[in-house]
């Protein structure tokens, strides 16, 4: 998301719009599918970490966020930067 076009990083955690069930599904897919692809490049998610997203009904700028803060914390924060 661009700057001054909104979005939720400054709105409290607990005012933030949570996914439907049908979104979580459809993210849920996604994100599978994505892995099964990424996996061949030692990608750092796993199971757990969608469980959590899901879980969570975290929307995608908190899962991003959440993926650059282990890239750093893990090293790999090159990786995970879009270009």
């Amino acid at each position: 998301m661009r700057r001054g076009q909104g979005g939720s990083r400054n709105v409290p955690k607990d005012q933030k719009r949570r996914l439907t069930d049908a979104e979580v599904a459809e993210k849920r897919q996604l994100r599978l599918e994505a892995m099964n692809l990424q996996a061949i490049e030692g990608n750092p998610l796993d199971a757990e970490n969608i469980a959590m997203f899901e879980r969570e009904r975290w929307n995608e700028e908190e899962c991003l966020a959440y993926i650059l803060i282990q890239g750093e914390r893990t090293g790999i924060q090159a990786a995970l930067t879009p270009r």
